[in-house]
């Protein structure tokens, strides 16, 4: 089984030439256009892609999936590595030889980390927003492990959505395989504050400093 994304779907903030990609991958029941509303708070020196996840979550949820959220604390991580070989084939088809990040949130987090997972080399670095890391090994690992790319993770200390057994997970897997900035917001549930937002720009800004040497 494939999976494929929509290229007319995609919601750009500009046009790619050349300028770092960055990618933004929604949560469960949500569409390309719930991340999109972030374009004004991120820097303008990346070129902005909001893409729409393949699936449609059961009626009556609205938006689309990544993959379906049934059994999640004991989930098999192969439908969100599905998800994750999607984007990176459209990746390949549009960025050329763009560097390109991702921001993801919930499902979109966990997709974006599992995409680090399967091209380490291809991936500059991640925004993982309420997001975790799927359990189990990926033959990339070690490499991840020995390239640390950049990774950001924020969550809130009130979010009952995740698992606790996969935040425990994530909070000892990151470490191992990043070089983390992790944020905990104490009043914030499932979801993006401003502060976390004010963060992930300062997180950005470094990244394309080092983007551009």
């Amino acid at each position: 089984m494939t999976l494929s994304l929509d290229p007319d779907a995609v919601l750009w903030s500009g046009e790619p030439d050349g300028r770092p990609l960055l990618v933004l991958l929604h949560g469960y029941g949500a569409d390309e256009h719930d991340l999109f509303a972030l374009v004004p708070h991120l820097p303008a020196e990346f070129a902005i892609a909001a893409v729409r996840a393949p699936l449609a979550p059961p009626f009556p949820t609205p938006g689309r999936s990544w993959y379906p959220i049934e059994g999640l604390e004991a989930r098999d991580a192969a439908p969100t590595t599905l998800a994750a070989e999607a984007v990176l084939a459209w990746i390949a088809d549009v960025a050329g030889d763009a560097p390109v990040g991702l921001l993801g949130f919930s499902q979109g987090g966990a997709v974006a980390l599992q995409m680090l997972r399967l091209d380490p080399a291809r991936i500059s670095f991640v925004v993982n927003l309420s997001g975790y890391a799927s359990p189990g090994e990926l033959p990339r690992d070690a490499e991840l492990a020995e390239l640390r790319p950049p990774v950001f993770w924020g969550r809130g200390a009130l979010d009952e959505v995740i698992p606790e057994a996969l935040v425990l997970h994530t909070t000892d897997w990151l470490p191992a395989h990043s070089d983390l900035v992790g944020r905990i917001y104490p009043a914030l549930r499932h979801a993006v504050s401003e502060l976390e937002l004010e963060d992930v720009r300062v997180f950005l800004d470094k990244r394309l400093g080092q983007l551009r040497g």
